[in-house]
């Protein structure tokens, strides 16, 4: 189920990324959240918009890779 507040079309959750994105100079752990946060956004739009369902889950794959490596630099760091 979605919220008014939840994008409901591709364009909507690229718009909604972009608000969100951190400071470039933001610790590791916000871009990680973003990442993470970015891929639960583009999965429910995949099952939404469903003229752009693939285009979509090629970006959750996207933000679930990024946050891997961000995940991955993290850990190296400890």
């Amino acid at each position: 189920m979605t919220t008014e507040t939840e994008p409901q079309t591709l364009i909507a959750a690229h718009e909604v990324v972009q608000r969100r994105r951190p400071a470039s100079d933001a610790k590791l752990s916000s871009w990680l959240a973003f990442h993470q946060g970015n891929e639960r956004i583009y999965k429910m739009v995949a099952d939404v918009d469903r003229g752009h369902h693939h285009e979509a889950l090629y970006w959750a794959d996207y933000e679930r890779r990024k946050a891997g490596e961000v995940s991955a630099w993290l850990q190296s760091q400890r």
